[in-house]
């Protein structure tokens, strides 16, 4: 998995007082859990962009002032209701040797059967909660959707792999292709080649 450095400098007040004036000159006030006791610390806001305002998912390498660095994930992370600038992040610490659970992005990729005949693709779930070692989390979880014809469903059960375990049921469905009132009646395996209809894809 893509990982993301951050760098900040530890922090020894940690109220209201102190936070406001951090987030005034432009910092972040920051806590690291999962450790022998959490680690107070301040970094840029600028830092974050890569971080937050992405679909995909990443590990973060927290580089300190004094030498010291973590290897964590983001746990939680509060905005300001009107300017939606971020107040506060919660990081949680990773080991090599201890599984961490994270949200996963699903890429969907091809052109399905059923879309071409005028279905419609659902996309029930973009991101699936994994369990693994830090070592052995994907980037994304990719779905070959060109089969699916209408009335077709991708599964979790489907999607299992020796290195990560869903934190879903097996039946939790993933992406589907609806009928449609302009969907072809029969789905028939000599359709033309090229013969491809735009994709519609449901609001969820």
């Amino acid at each position: 998995m893509k990982s993301i450095t951050i760098n900040g400098s530890q922090r020894e007040s940690v109220g209201k007082k102190a936070s406001k004036a951090l987030r005034n000159a432009g910092q972040v006030p920051c806590v690291l859990y999962g450790g022998d006791k959490p680690v107070h610390f301040a970094a840029a806001e600028l830092a974050f962009s890569k971080l937050v305002y992405t679909p995909n998912a990443h590990t973060v390498v927290i580089n300190l002032e004094g030498g010291e660095t973590f290897n964590a994930v983001l746990q939680d992370i509060q905005f300001h209701p009107v300017t939606d600038r971020i107040l506060h992040v919660d990081f949680y610490q990773l080991f090599d040797d201890k599984e961490i659970a994270l949200d996963i992005p699903v890429n969907l990729v091809g052109n399905s059967r059923g879309v071409k005949n005028g279905g419609i693709l659902r996309r029930n779930n973009r991101k699936l909660r994994v369990k693994a070692l830090p070592a052995n989390l994907p980037d994304f979880i990719e779905i070959d959707i060109t089969p699916l014809k209408i009335g077709d469903k991708v599964a979790v059960s489907e999607l299992a792999n020796d290195k990560y375990t869903f934190l879903h049921t097996d039946n939790t469905v993933v992406c589907q292709i609806k009928t449609s009132r302009t969907a072809v009646a029969t789905d028939d395996d000599d359709e033309e080649e090229g013969a491809e209809a735009p994709a519609a894809e449901a609001q969820e």
